[in-house]
């Protein structure tokens, strides 16, 4: 590992928000997108939790086939509605079903953390979990926000601010979560691997 307050290492994800937390917070790393077919990964059959680990897991491994040395970071988000998980939307029609049901009642967003460095056989995978509860929508600030395309590329169809969002009245757990990693969670695996 590099000298400094963190090691350095590949993020497996096309996220800006993980980019953003990341970077932010002072980690030195670089990008390297995993190219595995989400599609193919069922969902039946396990928790939204153990799919959001799989999902995570994936991306890391993917990636570290190709950087054997390197430290690799995968991370998933998923949300969970009583039961169902439910990731990101196709399309616009798509965003306002997730959006209607999911605003409905309070929900669970979970991220998946994987950590996967193949030369020294270093591979940890854990998730986080945020319950969110709601504030009804209006039918126009339902319009708006398919309307302003936010909910592109989001699981759950929304990204909440650091500075609190109009469609949530509060959360319980880590708000790094909601926006797509679970930064005390990711310290605390950095933690277990330094005392490997």
């Amino acid at each position: 590992m590099s000298q400094g307050r963190y090691p350095s290492f590949i993020l497996a994800s096309a996220s800006p928000r993980r980019r953003d937390l990341l970077t932010r917070a002072g980690y030195r790393f670089e990008v390297v997108i995993s190219d595995i077919d989400e599609s193919v990964f069922a969902a039946e059959g396990v928790s939204a939790d153990e799919y959001a680990r799989l999902l995570a897991l994936a991306k890391a491994r993917s990636v570290a086939e190709r950087h054997i040395n390197s430290l690799v970071v995968g991370a998933d988000t998923v949300a969970d509605f009583q039961g169902q998980i439910i990731g990101k939307p196709s399309d616009a029609e798509q965003a306002r079903q997730i959006t209607v049901r999911l605003f409905s009642s309070p929900h669970r967003i979970i991220t998946g953390v994987a950590i996967v460095r193949l030369c020294d056989g270093i591979e940890l995978c854990r998730s986080d979990s945020t319950t969110v509860y709601p504030r009804k929508l209006t039918d126009n600030q339902l319009a708006e926000h398919i309307e302003g395309g936010t909910w592109r590329d989001k699981a759950g169809a929304y990204a909440i601010q650091e500075d609190g969002d109009e469609f949530v009245e509060r959360i319980e757990g880590s708000l790094t979560n909601v926006m797509g990693m679970p930064m005390e969670l990711f310290a605390r695996m950095l933690g277990e691997i330094r005392g490997t």
